[in-house]
This record gives C-alpha cells, sequence and structure tokens, in this order.
C-alpha cells in the first residue's frame, strides 16, 4: 500500500515515519457538513488508520453545493449523512477503518464517543458544540482542530491541552442568540469550507506525526475579498476551561429544552437572557422562506414539517415535533448558539 501514499511520502516534513504515524491514528471528526466531509476525505485518502464521523442529520439538496463527501443519490436513499459518509470514504481508501456514528454529540455522549481519539477534528455550525469539544478535550488531553465558515468567511485554529491557549481562552462565552449569522440565514459559498476544512486537515496530519507549532495562530480568510490573515492567540486570565472547571461537559448548556405535550411541540429556552432582533432576523430569513413576522416574534416554515417561532427574548417554539434533539439542532440551525 506504500505506492498510494508515496507522492506524500517524498515530502521531506512527512516521510516514511511520518505516514506510519498517520496509519497508527484514531481521529474522531465531530459533524460531517461542509468542513467535515472535506476533512473526511482528506484524511481518509492521507492514509490516518481510524476515522470516526459523527452527525445526527440527514442530507438534503442545499447541502450539495458544499458537501464534497455526497450526492443526489444518497438524498433519494434518505441516508444519514454519517452512514452516507462511511459508505463514500470506504470507497475511497479500503485500508482505513471508517465508523460512521449517526449520533447528536451532548454533554451526556462525547466523553464517550471521543474515547481513544489521537485528535478531534471540528466539522460543526454552532457554537455551543465547540465549547462542548474544548471541554472534553481539556478533560482528557486530546487536542483539536477549530473551523468555522459562514458566508465568504472561515476561521481555523488548533488547541493542544498543556501546550497552547484553549477555545475558551480566544471566546470567554457563547455569543448572543441571533447576534452570529448561520447558513441559512447569511448564506455560505462552497469553496470557504473546503479552503477551511483542507487547512485544519494540513494541520491535523501535522498534529498526528508530531510536527507542533511553536506558536498559535488563528487563520482568517475572506475569499470574496481576497483576504488571508493570521492573529497570534494568548491565553486568557480566569478561563474556567484552564483551570479545569468543566461547564459545557457538566450539562450547564445556556439553551434549554422542554416538550409541550398536548402541543406536539418543543420550546427551546436561552437562558442566557440574551435577546434577538427580530426585524435583522426576519429580514435575513426572507431571502430563503415566507416569514411573518412583529416586534415580539418571528414565524417560518423551518423544514417541510416542522413551524418554528422565535420570540424577543431568545425562547423559541418548534411545532410538529416532540424531539428536543431536533428543535435544539434548528434553534442552533437558524438562530445560533
Amino acid at each position: 500500500m506504500t505506492d498510494r501514499y508515496s507522492k506524500q511520502i517524498i515530502f521531506p516534513a512527512l516521510g516514511e515515519k511520518g505516514q506510519r504515524k498517520l496509519s497508527e491514528s484514531h481521529v474522531v471528526i465531530v459533524g460531517c457538513g461542509g468542513l467535515g466531509s472535506m476533512i473526511a476525505t482528506s484524511l481518509v485518502r492521507a492514509g490516518v488508520g481510524r476515522v470516526r464521523v459523527i452527525d445526527r442529520d440527514f442530507i438534503e439538496y442545499h447541502n450539495l453545493h458544499r458537501q464534497i463527501l455526497f450526492d443526489e443519490d444518497d438524498i433519494r436513499n434518505e441516508l444519514p449523512k454519517a452512514a452516507a459518509a462511511e459508505r463514500h470514504l470506504r470507497k475511497i481508501n479500503s485500508s482505513v477503518e471508517i465508523e460512521g456514528v449517526v449520533a447528536d454529540v451532548n454533554h451526556g455522549d462525547i466523553e464517550e464517543l471521543v474515547s481513544g481519539a489521537d485528535l478531534i477534528m471540528d466539522g460543526l455550525d454552532n457554537f455551543e458544540g465547540r465549547l462542548l469539544i474544548n471541554d472534553v478535550s481539556m478533560k482528557h488531553g486530546i487536542p483539536w482542530v477549530y473551523g468555522a465558515a459562514l458566508a465568504s468567511s472561515g476561521m481555523t485554529t488548533s488547541f493542544i491541552p498543556g501546550k497552547t491557549p484553549c477555545f475558551r481562552c480566544l471566546s470567554t462565552n457563547a455569543p448572543a442568540a441571533g447576534l452570529v449569522g448561520t447558513c441559512d440565514t447569511a448564506g455560505i459559498l462552497g469553496p470557504v469550507p473546503f479552503i477551511i476544512g483542507s487547512l485544519q486537515a494540513a494541520q491535523a496530519m501535522k498534529l498526528l506525526t508530531g510536527k507542533v507549532d511553536k506558536e498559535q495562530h488563528l487563520t482568517v480568510i475572506d475569499i470574496w475579498q481576497g483576504i488571508f490573515q493570521r492573529f497570534k492567540t494568548g491565553y486568557r486570565k480566569g478561563c474556567p476551561a484552564c483551570q479545569g472547571k468543566y461547564e459545557y461537559l457538566e450539562g450547564k448548556s445556556r439553551v434549554a429544552t422542554t416538550s409541550l405535550f398536548g402541543e406536539n411541540a418543543v420550546q427551546v429556552l436561552n437562558t442566557s437572557g440574551s435577546e434577538v432582533n427580530i426585524k435583522e432576523m426576519a429580514l435575513q430569513l426572507a431571502q430563503t422562506t415566507e416569514v411573518t413576522y412583529n416586534e415580539f416574534m418571528l414565524r417560518f416554515q423551518a423544514d417541510e414539517e416542522r413551524e418554528m417561532v422565535v420570540f424577543a427574548d431568545g425562547r423559541a417554539l418548534v411545532r410538529n415535533t416532540n424531539d428536543e434533539s431536533l428543535a435544539k439542532a434548528l434553534y442552533a440551525k437558524y438562530v445560533g448558539m
């Protein structure tokens, strides 16, 4: 199988020793959308020995412009992203142990899902999930590579417990609900997750082969403006995670859900107390779906079956479901965390 990797083995910084390290590595990819699918195909092609891909969602047509692993057959077959990813990745490299896990990553299951991993890759689309990854990374000493993509911009960096600042050193808390756009409100250009996911995969190869940068930088790009920047990061005094306080891993999430039995609806409560700019959110959503709103609330169709009502105080009702996990996912998708 050496011939498969011959072109990267002759790269001096990797070599045969580095290739062996890749083949002995175990990587967990959390989220398999635009970023996750790019990371997964890159690392499987590179010969990482074991890859676990975790995602709770199904594939839709609007995913295909940026999620490189999937095709129209996957949609017709109604495959979850993790299951489709496993099928496609096995065809790319049969020598890699690949596992697709259809699951909602949360504080109750993340420790088991990342157990034994040498590295965690961020393929998520919400802030709170990343705070959860950061907690489990710090608690168990597992490095992770962060990535984010939105509109024409993206950013990435890596975190190594005990050697670099952590994610919470950069971000004190999740941003207020509705303050940061999502792919469904701000849109996204396909090349952005391709570039950021590729940078994440390259960083993963460096970390797995023992090549750690002396200084940590946050890389930020804007492909529409043609901007590529790097910012040095540093520790934050009083960072809870660096002090061993894993608030998100302990379930102290700022988003709570309650099933409203008898109404076939779930209420999503933002416990941070932050408010939503109803008018701004309505204008963003109006580009893709029909929205009705007033100064107190807005109403729109979240998917084919479920209606969503968002209130100015950050609270939301997701109608036509009693699935609290799904309601929380839709809240992250449209309102953000």
